[in-house]
């Protein structure tokens, strides 16, 4: 049984006109030539890792036993974070990218989507089906991370 809560539509809504707007080729003429700037590229992708560092906050609060009491709330604002994650992408970044950065595009969509049908919203109580989700969930967030420094790292070591 699937039931989607309002993160979760959220979350596809966002990814949907993202992806259109990708595949139709639509652009903001404005927000393409602000992308363009190195200083708006460098503030955006620091919005952007920022989030990404922000959504590991409920990995803490999951194992760190004093931050266990707060779990809940995180566990919902990662939710509603991870719904409008492709609007911060949007912002950032128009284009899915070449190379390494067409693979932490596909790889970060991927882990949005899977994030977005989580045991919330599948509702089955499967433990198999709560391990392999969790493992598949947090190891593509772990290579999101490590592509994401590399590519800062490139970024602040080629200008």
């Amino acid at each position: 049984m699937v039931v989607i809560n309002k993160s979760t539509l959220v979350g596809l809504l966002c990814l949907f006109a993202y992806l259109l707007q990708y595949f139709l080729d639509l652009q903001w003429t404005w927000l393409f030539e602000l992308q363009q700037d190195e200083l708006f590229k460098r503030w955006s992708g620091l919005v952007l890792a920022l989030f990404i560092a922000f959504q590991w906050l409920l990995t803490f609060t999951r194992v760190i036993k004093k931050f266990r009491k707060h779990a809940m709330t995180i566990l919902d604002m990662h939710k509603w974070i991870g719904a409008l994650s492709p609007l911060l992408f949007y912002i950032h970044s128009m284009t899915f990218g070449y190379g390494y950065l067409l693979m932490l595009s596909y790889i970060f969509f991927t882990n949005t989507l899977l994030g977005y049908f989580n045991l919330d919203v599948i509702k089955n109580n499967s433990d198999l089906l709560f391990k392999s989700w969790m493992i598949t969930h947090v190891a593509l967030s772990i290579v999101v991370t490590i592509i994401m420094v590399f590519h800062i790292t490139m970024v602040f070591y080629y200008k």
